[in-house]
């Protein structure tokens, strides 16, 4: 494992040339020990965690959103690398949880939680590389989920059971790149336009005219405490919320056809959502807050895994034609701000990303309210997955660019 680890004069170090680098004008992507800021972090991650199975801070396996969040960064990153032990990692998260027989651990699609759909976008790769039929059977499993899955009246999937009538912003990157995927591998195209339409029923009702940004999340019934009781939206524009969003458009355009009716759409909501967005990135840092809508306000704080996301995916959009290339200059502006600000070396030598907001949800048991007060206050940690992913495929992203 020792060979994972960065030395504390090997950052410091990096930390001088990242500011000499700066003043030239060359972009930089690479630590002193001549890491790519991809390996460092996951390298780190590999001995925070040995087992993927171990990230999110649990103590028992879970077939969970996270864990296949930070799968699909591992392979992204053996794709770039070549090197195989990053497949191997996320490899052993799916052997550890799905049987002989394809079953997924503990998995209960009665639950009909939306998250648990996610890490079935690394099967896909999964079963490419190795063709083992369980891993057809797990997305078999996880398609059967969306068939059944509750809806609004409009037709958008309900996030969890537990939560009826509703559509959360974070609903859309666990469910909807899958479900574009599926139908792209298996000629399914008449459900190109429900995916699409799961796009354009939550930013219909969950956009916010009065900022441009876009709320948490819409109660169509408008029955929870914290739904407005005229239009069913939250109070607030979460920051990872619209994080998740704006990678959902990047990732499940990769699969709707060119000619698809709706798509020019999802990439005009795209283009509109960062317009916005760069209004409002912290001069300073280059990052992003919090609680959107009330970016600077006492108590908000910069929040890395918002940052990372939209990072993500500004240069995902560049990159692929459907954001001007004047986001390269934002998107480099954030980046090398997390670097500078909010990515730390320990004592033990481990790479850490630092300000991630833990969790935030709505209503539930203790009751979320979606006050401003309530995202604030919510437990901040290093090294979540939901910023140290995104932390990932973000620099998989600047590094391209950068080469």
């Amino acid at each position: 494992m020792n060979s994972f680890r960065t030395p504390l004069i090997a950052f410091l170090a990096a930390i001088t040339l990242l500011g000499a680098c700066r003043n030239s004008g060359t972009p930089v992507t690479k630590n002193s020990s001549n890491e790519r800021w991809s390996v460092s972090m996951a390298e780190s991650e590999m001995v925070r965690n040995p087992q993927l199975w171990m990230v999110d801070f649990v103590t028992e396996k879970k077939w969970n959103y996270t864990q296949g969040l930070m799968g699909l960064a591992f392979i992204r990153l053996s794709d770039s690398t070549g090197n195989e032990k990053y497949f191997a990692y996320a490899k052993g998260f799916a052997d550890s949880l799905i049987d002989a027989n394809g079953t997924i651990w503990k998995y209960r699609m009665d639950n009909f939680n939306i998250d648990q759909v996610n890490p079935g976008k690394m099967l896909f790769q999964l079963y490419d590389r190795t063709k083992d039929p369980r891993y057809l059977t797990a997305i078999e499993t996880l398609r059967s989920q969306l068939a059944s899955q509750p809806r609004t009246e409009e037709g958008g999937f309900w996030h969890k059971k537990v939560y009826p009538q509703q559509m959360w912003l974070d609903g859309l990157y666990m469910g909807a790149p899958f479900y574009a995927e599926y139908a792209a591998r298996n000629n399914h195209p008449e459900d190109f336009a429900d995916v699409i339409n799961q796009f354009l029923i939550v930013a219909k009702h969950t956009y916010d005219p009065s900022t441009g940004l876009y709320r948490h999340a819409w109660d169509a019934s408008g029955a929870m405490p914290w739904a407005d009781k005229v239009t069913g939206q939250s109070p607030h524009a979460w920051g990872r919320a619209m994080g998740w969003f704006s990678m959902a458009i990047v990732d499940v355009l990769d699969f709707i056809p060119e000619n698809q009716p709706g798509r020019d759409e999802l990439i005009a909501i795209l283009q509109g959502m960062f317009e916005t967005l760069v209004k409002i990135q912290d001069p300073v840092t280059g990052g992003w807050y919090q609680v959107l809508d009330r970016s600077g306000d006492p108590g908000n704080y910069i929040e890395t895994s918002c940052t990372s996301m939209f990072i993500y995916s500004m240069l995902k959009g560049v990159r692929m034609g459907y954001l001007d290339n004047k986001y390269v200059g934002y998107a480099r502006k954030s980046y090398e701000g997390l670097i500078d600000n909010f990515i730390v070396v320990g004592s033990d030598g481990l790479v850490n990303l630092t300000k991630i907001c833990g969790v935030a949800g709505l209503g539930g048991n203790p009751y979320r309210d979606g006050s401003y007060e309530y995202y604030i206050n919510e437990i901040v940690r290093d090294n979540d997955p939901k910023g140290v992913a995104p932390f990932i495929m973000a620099s998989l992203e600047y590094e391209s660019i950068s080469e």
